[in-house]
Formats: C-alpha cells, sequence, structure tokens
C-alpha cells in the first residue's frame, strides 16, 4: 500500500540542506573508480560514468545543477559525447534538467527510464523535465565503449518507477532516496510504498557490488544497505508492539524509540516521523 502525504515531492530531501555546512562547495565530483564519478550539487548526488568517447550521466538534478554537471563532465572527461541520460526515478528533485546535458553534450541521446515513469513525467508537461524516450520493465543493459551499464528495477520503493544503476565488472552501484548510508526515511515517508520497500532493499542487497554511491550524503558499501534493511524492520517491529499495544499515533510518535540507531543523519528531526508513517501503514493493514 502506498503511504500518502501532503509533503511536496519538490520537497523532498530539503531537509538535507542543514547537514551542508557553510564551507562546503555549492558542487563537486568525486572519482568512484576509473571513469566512474559522483557529482553533487548541494545536497543530491548525481552518478556519471566515461564509457568510451562519451559519458553516461544519471539524474541531471536540476537546471542550474545540469549547468555544473556539464562543467564537471568537460574537466574530466574533454571532449565526451553523451551516450545518454538515465532518470533514477520521475522525481522533479533528481530528474529535472535533461535537455541542459542534450544541448550541451549531445541533443540525440536517448533519456532512458522505467516505464512507470513515463506517464508521470509527460502528464507534468514540465519543459525542463522532458520524458523518457527510452524505457524498460524489469532490466536493462547498455554497452558502450567496453563498459557495461545495468539498469534495474527492483519493485516499488520510494516511488513506483525507482531503479538502481549497477557497473558489474566494476562492482558499483548508484540507488537514490529508498537507502542512504546511515540515514532515517525522509519525514513521514512520503511517496513511500510498504510492503513492497522491504523486498527492494532485500533485492539492493543480492545485486553483485561493493561499493554504493547514493542520491544523498557519502558513498557507502554494501553493509550500509544491510544496515537500512534492518533498520526498516526494527522499525516495523517496534511500531507493531505499540499497535498491538494500543497505543495511538501520537503515543506511538512519543514512544517508540530506536536508540541503536540515534547517531544516524536525521534521527533527531524524522525519526518520529517515520514511526507516524509505520504506524498508518500497519494500522490500514488490520
Amino acid at each position: 500500500m502506498r503511504l500518502l502525504s501532503l509533503t511536496l515531492v519538490l520537497c523532498m530531501c530539503a531537509g538535507f540542506c542543514a547537514e551542508l555546512t557553510a564551507q562546503a562547495p555549492e558542487y563537486e565530483t568525486t572519482r568512484i573508480a576509473d571513469g566512474v564519478y559522483q557529482f553533487r550539487y548541494r545536497t543530491h548526488n548525481a552518478f556519471f560514468v566515461i564509457a568510451g568517447d562519451g559519458v553516461v550521466a544519471v539524474d541531471p538534478i536540476s537546471v542550474e545543477a545540469a549547468s555544473r554537471y556539464v562543467q564537471e563532465i568537460r574537466r574530466v572527461a574533454p571532449g565526451a559525447k553523451l551516450h545518454a541520460v538515465v532518470y533514477s526515478h520521475d522525481h522533479a528533485d533528481h530528474a529535472t534538467g535533461a535537455n541542459v546535458l542534450r544541448r550541451e553534450l549531445g541533443p540525440d541521446a536517448p533519456i532512458i527510464a522505467h516505464v512507470a515513469a513515463h506517464a508521470k513525467i509527460a502528464a507534468a508537461s514540465n519543459p525542463d523535465l522532458p520524458p523518457p524516450t527510452l524505457t524498460f520493465s524489469d532490466r536493462l543493459a547498455l554497452h558502450f565503449g567496453g563498459r557495461v551499464i545495468e539498469l534495474h528495477y527492483l519493485g516499488k520503493s520510494h516511488s513506483d518507477n525507482m531503479i538502481v544503476v549497477l557497473l558489474p565488472a566494476e562492482r558499483i552501484a548508484f540507488a537514490v532516496d529508498f537507502v542512504s548510508n546511515d540515514r532515517v526515511g525522509f519525514r513521514d515517508l512520503p511517496d513511500y510504498y510498504f510492503p513492497d520497500l522491504f523486498d527492494a532493499l532485500a533485492r539492493l542487497e543480492q545485486l553483485p557490488f561493493d561499493r554504493i554511491v547514493f542520491g544523498h550524503g557519502p558513498p557507502g558499501d554494501k553493509r550500509a544497505v544491510v544496515r537500512q534493511r534492518r533498520y526498516y524492520a526494527d522499525l516495523r517491529e517496534a511500531v507493531e508492539q505499540a499497535v498491538r499495544r494500543g497505543l495511538s499515533e501520537d503515543q506511538a510518535a512519543r514512544e517508540v524509540r530506536l536508540p541503536q540507531y540515534e547517531s544516524w543523519g536525521g534521527y533527531g528531526d524524522w525519526f518520529p516521523l517515520n514511526v507516524r508513517a509505520m504506524y498508518r501503514w500497519l494500522a490500514s493493514q488490520r
């Protein structure tokens, strides 16, 4: 069942702004492996791969970010053309700006997304967020310059069209929003699907990667995914106990605590909201 929220999708990740210090640069590019990079713009991360004479760019983020994204691609790969733009999912705070990348690096490059993203993006009629020109359902393998870049749909999680990027030879993955490096979920988990999220996290854990770049925050390894899955399992168990005890949603939000996660990002502000979201889902199943 999908958890509903009044929170606007465009504001989904605004809370991460507090985590950047005043001294942090507005944007930066981090080398993950040979020809594999994380591009950070403010609180959002993108991911790009140099493949032969071109680049595959995942998540343009915004029009402003995409302009910086182009500069960084040109800096690390002068003369590279755009092989493709990939949307991790339909949400505007990650997918906006593809036209900037195409205009500057390759106007004929396809825009690739999960098939379920197309109708939502088209319905938004946002000229800065063009609909995908190529879609897939379960898995798509891209072959450029000797590299293999796999796109995997693991089921509903945060949106019904979230995909994960996998570089099987390099054993590197890129995943956005539904998983992160030691952070609780965003606010009251708007646009999250339960129980699908549990399955998506388990499937992500089974993919063959060692390192992973996230849509927000620092990169990690497979242990970060294991910890995230356990967090949601522990959250579910704790809230189930509260429901069985007859606590109201307000009572559960005040009383349920998971002290083993107190050091995680967002715990102080967002954990009670995570509890509320889980409570509403569990209560709806009774």
